[in-house]
Parts: structure tokens; C-alpha cells; sequence
């Protein structure tokens, strides 16, 4: 493996551990402010990309070269509402996306074409994740600050995570 793609998926493997924390740290705030069913969600979601986390750390490490973990910032753990947490996500979720992109940027000038097909994957992933949170938002947006409607899209969240596939083993 090329030493810049390596460098690159390793900077891609402390992203998706940050996002793993980040969720958590949400999941904590809403099971702590009322909201069961988005708490239940955030957990899934942190459970997600830990596990795309691991996936970057097998492949470096399958293709000869060393995953390295870095140190991380300690995650935002106060917001000021459900609408404020899912905006939030929201924004990381498209940085995440740019990131991939980068990514996918790098083993294109390297001419890392095996890798590049293997981050098709994260790539569809984000389009997906982009979608699910852009609906709930809408969602969010929708019953504004009604209480009734909150508590009926905490439970949808919690549908969206029972329903969900299991997160398959790395």
C-alpha cells in the first residue's frame, strides 16, 4: 500500500472513531433529556461507525501496511435541543461525506484503484446516511416545538433503530 493512501485511511479511521464518539455523546445527552428513542438511534449510529471504523482498520492492515490510532477531541456532550442534536449530525455527516470524497481523491492520484473500489462502499454509505438524516430533520422541522409531536418522532426513531439489520461483525 502506497504511504499516502495509508496516511490518508489512517486520518479516515480517527474520523469514523470521532464519529463513533460524537454519536455517543449525543445518544448520552437525549437518554439523559427525555428521548429514549433517539438515544436508542445515536447508540446504533455510534455502534455504526465503529464498526466502519474497524472495516478501514482490517483493510490497511490486510493490504500490508499499519493502522494507527490517533488521539481524538473530547465530543460536544450539551445541546440545546432534539432539532439542535440532529442538525448537528446533519452537518458532521456531510463532512464525513467530503471526507470519503478526499479520500477517494487520493487513491485516484495514486492510482490505488483497488482501494478506490473498496471505499465505493463508504461512499453509497454516506448517500444513505445523508438521506436518513435530511428525513428526519424534515421530520423534526415539521412538529416544530410540539410536545406531542416530539414524543411521536422519538418513537419513530426508536421504530427506525428496532427495524434496522443487525450491525454486521467486522
Amino acid at each position: 500500500m502506497k504511504s499516502k493512501v495509508e496516511s490518508a485511511i489512517n486520518e479516515q479511521i480517527r474520523r469514523e472513531e470521532f464519529s463513533s464518539r460524537l454519536y455517543l455523546s449525543m445518544a448520552i445527552w437525549c437518554e439523559c433529556n427525555g428521548f429514549p428513542g433517539a438515544a436508542a438511534f445515536l447508540y446504533r449510529q455510534s455502534d455504526e461507525e465503529r464498526m466502519h471504523q474497524l472495516k478501514l482498520v482490517h483493510y490497511v492492515n490486510d493490504r500490508g501496511g499499519k493502522a494507527v490510532l490517533m488521539a481524538l477531541e473530547q465530543p460536544e456532550g450539551t445541546y440545546n435541543s432534539l432539532l439542535d442534536v440532529f442538525q448537528k449530525v446533519m452537518h458532521h455527516e456531510e463532512y464525513i461525506t467530503s471526507s470519503i470524497n478526499d479520500l477517494y481523491g487520493v487513491t485516484l492520484e495514486e492510482k490505488d484503484y483497488t482501494t478506490g473500489n473498496f471505499l465505493q462502499w463508504y461512499i453509497t454509505e454516506q448517500i444513505e446516511e445523508e438521506s436518513t438524516m435530511r428525513t428526519i430533520l424534515d421530520k423534526i422541522s415539521l412538529v416544530g416545538t410540539d410536545k406531542a409531536g416530539m414524543f411521536h418522532i422519538d418513537k419513530e426513531l426508536d421504530a427506525m433503530t428496532a427495524a434496522a439489520a443487525p450491525i454486521p461483525a467486522v
